[in-house]
């Protein structure tokens, strides 16, 4: 029974199958003018303005010394750094427009898949999250009805993790070989210091 119960709810919403959307996936003539308007917009509005600021950025820190240069190649390595930097940057951060363009897209099934995934996340906790262990007082039951090809097609989709239960990796009790011994400094008749 999964802990589901069997029973259907009156105003209960028909949701559609999510499709697969796999490394065979062929995007249709409309996501992929998408995907190139994405990449355009992402390397022109986003990549090269933050790759040029964080080269201007890393050379005036040069300048003023606070970064030091390379002894054989200069500010060439740090700036190279610093653009490549930047333009992943930019690329990360136009990812969420990207997303919101391909849900806007009619008939599209990776703007369903998109979608559906949007409304998975905001779907209430007791029906896309695993029972812990750790959770005593959790219902074992769900309102929401499901279908056997909903259930393998929910196993396929949502990694499901084993929870780990909290604790710190340095704690009081774990030896670290840090002592907090203070070296004592001895000094002779003439002034002279030594650690011990």
């Amino acid at each position: 029974m999964n802990g589901r119960a069997d029973f259907q709810e009156p105003n209960a919403e028909v949701r559609r199958p999510i499709p697969h959307i796999g490394a065979d996936y062929i995007p249709t003539e409309e996501e992929r003018r998408v995907f190139a308007e994405c990449n355009d917009e992402s390397f022109w509005f986003r990549s090269v303005p933050l790759a040029a600021t964080s080269m201007l950025i890393t050379q005036g820190l040069i300048s003023k010394g606070i970064l030091s240069s390379h002894p054989k190649y200069g500010s060439i390595p740090k700036l190279i750094f610093a653009c490549i930097m930047g333009y992943f940057a930019g690329k990360l951060s136009y990812v969420k427009t990207c997303q919101e363009k391909f849900k806007n897209l009619e008939n599209s099934p990776l703007g369903e898949a998109l979608r559906s995934g949007q409304a998975r996340r905001s779907s209430p906790h007791g029906h896309y999250s695993q029972k812990s262990k750790y959770d005593s007082n959790v219902n074992d039951h769900s309102s929401f009805v499901t279908s056997p090809a909903a259930d393998s097609m929910e196993k396929e989709l949502i990694p499901h993790y084993e929870p780990i239960p909290f604790s710190a990796s340095m704690n009081e009790s774990t030896p670290t070989g840090i002592t907090d011994h203070i070296a004592q400094v001895k000094v002779n008749k003439y002034g002279d210091t030594w650690d011990e």
